[in-house]
């Protein structure tokens, strides 16, 4: 008997049970459903292969996917006051700050700076993370696009800015409202300088980040399904006691509406931009290659 107990009972368990599969392996796709494996969506740069659907992306892989060959440099954000009103609400701010960073970075912050070279001309990035407290604008993101425009002016490069953000982060107050006024400047000194500023509208751009830096561009894209508004629908709907059409907020409905010049396919995005750019600035327009 005890050969049995301790021998073959925990064999045949162990050809029985059930294997455990990693949670990150499969994702569901938010709009069709379908299971979808982590290396086909990383292949597709997260976008569903059943429906189309633009998921979430993270800085990384689309600056990877933005500048030639995928090579970049990320540029630190300048340090500031982490604390400075001692905010409290369920959780210190402090903790929320440590919280993000641990499970994106130490030095991570809700927006990534990078520069590289696109179709072989030099190029400025600054890619919102919303993994990041919902890529909130604090002042830390208003150092950082002042920084980029500073850079974009240095190396007489465009500025590109992918958006996706909840607006102003609320744990800083009116210090992350004054971000609004400090990052339209910083969209003035790339435009005084004879340089394009374009902006990539991504899921979601919502709050302060609409109402400032994200609508001043020269010329607006939009990924497919991306929700664009100030306040959210709900919102909206009560203050103006109206039921809201269809899509309300959606790219398509603010394409149809005038306040998107573009909807592109992620696919597509980095040859678009390159072709922008090169109107923008007037290249021939066989100078640059949009292969990377």
């Amino acid at each position: 008997m005890n050969w049995l107990t301790n021998f073959v009972r925990p064999k045949l368990r162990a050809l029985v049970a059930r294997k455990e599969t990693p949670d990150n392996l499969w994702l569901k796709c938010p709009n069709c459903e379908q299971m979808l494996f982590h290396r086909d969506l990383e292949a597709s740069q997260q976008v569903c292969n059943h429906c189309d659907h633009h998921l979430r992306i993270r800085p990384a892989a689309r600056l990877a996917a933005l500048f030639d060959d995928g090579k970049y440099d990320t540029h630190a954000l300048p340090k500031t006051v982490l604390d400075p009103l001692k905010f409290r609400d369920r959780k210190r701010y402090t903790d929320r700050l440590k919280e993000a960073q641990a499970e994106n970075g130490a030095q991570a912050e809700a927006l990534v700076v990078a520069s590289g070279q696109m179709g072989g001309h030099a190029a400025v990035a600054a890619v919102s993370d919303f993994a990041f407290m919902g890529g909130s604008m604090g002042v830390a993101v208003g150092e950082g696009m002042l920084m980029g425009a500073g850079l974009a002016v240095e190396h007489k490069a465009p500025l590109i800015v992918f958006s996706a953000s909840g607006g102003a982060r609320m744990q800083e107050a009116i210090l992350s409202l004054m971000q609004m006024p400090r990052t339209t400047i910083a969209v003035q000194r790339v435009k005084e300088a004879g340089l394009p500023y374009i902006v990539v509208l991504t899921d979601p751009t919502t709050g302060g980040v609409t109402a400032s830096f994200a609508m001043l561009g020269d010329i607006h894209i939009a990924e497919p399904g991306a929700l664009i508004g100030f306040s959210g629908q709900r919102v909206t709907q009560g203050a103006m006691r109206e039921t809201l059409p269809e899509g309300f907020q959606r790219a398509e409905y603010q394409f149809d509406h005038g306040m998107v010049d573009m909807i592109v396919h992620r696919h597509k995005m980095r040859e678009t931009l390159i072709r922008t750019i090169n109107l923008l600035l007037k290249r021939p327009a066989d100078e640059v290659p949009v292969a990377a």
